[in-house]
């Protein structure tokens, strides 16, 4: 009766892509994100799902179409596009967020099926901690046996799955992580259970600062 998950072996080049050195102005990307005056602020501040601070547009239009060449030859797509939720609601697309060590904590989640197919973040800290970097996981029993780690049809994330708002970071089983340094980017199913493997910084400049991209695509 437990709840169950299906199980995808992690396969670069097939369900995730890691490429460095991915933006040819990284530096001065980060620089103009460190440098903005206004952003919105998530979690612990505010009663948002999301933590810490963020912005939209985080990339230029020249900046953007780099990445999405990039990303649908990645992946053999000919279309990304971005989703936009019902209600007015914003998809996070090309946002830039800023997050310190007391603001959050690795939790374990999908993307909504609905919203988006692939995932990706560039990490721009420029000494960032290695291992805060994004970690793919899968469930763990009470019991010690593993699980799945990937949300299928009919279901569009882990709580229409598990039929459980959230689970213990005890849940889960850490499968790989993928280590932080600054440009590279990591690109990935959407549905495959993912976190933030740390935050990391007290201070602005300190902080864990990535940009993050979600796209549909033709089946």
């Amino acid at each position: 009766m437990a709840p169950k998950l299906a199980y995808e072996p992690l396969e670069h080049g097939k369900n995730y892509w890691i490429v460095d050195e991915v933006l040819s102005n990284a530096t001065e990307i980060a620089e103009r994100c460190f440098s903005r005056d206004k952003w919105e602020y998530g979690a612990p501040y505010q009663p948002e799902s999301w933590p810490g601070m963020r912005f939209h547009g985080a990339l230029e239009a020249a900046e953007l179409e780099q990445i999405e060449s990039l990303v649908k030859q990645l992946i053999g797509k000919d279309r990304l596009w971005m989703e936009q939720p019902p209600g007015g609601l914003r998809l996070d697309c090309n946002v830039a967020q800023l997050v310190g060590e007391k603001e959050s904590t690795p939790h374990p989640h999908t993307d909504s099926r609905r919203l988006c197919r692939y995932a990706c973040v560039i990490y721009l800290s420029p000494n960032p901690p290695p291992d805060t970097g994004t970690s793919f996981c899968r469930l763990r029993y009470p019991n010690g046996a593993i699980g799945g780690n990937i949300v299928l049809e009919p279901h569009n994330n882990l709580v229409d799955a598990l039929q459980v708002r959230a689970l213990p970071i005890q849940a889960w089983y850490e499968d790989m992580r993928v280590q932080n340094v600054f440009n590279r980017m990591i690109l990935y199913k959407a549905n495959l259970v993912h976190c933030a493997s740390g935050y990391f910084g007290k201070e602005l400049r300190d902080k864990r600062l990535t940009t993050v991209f979600f796209w549909m695509t033709d089946d």
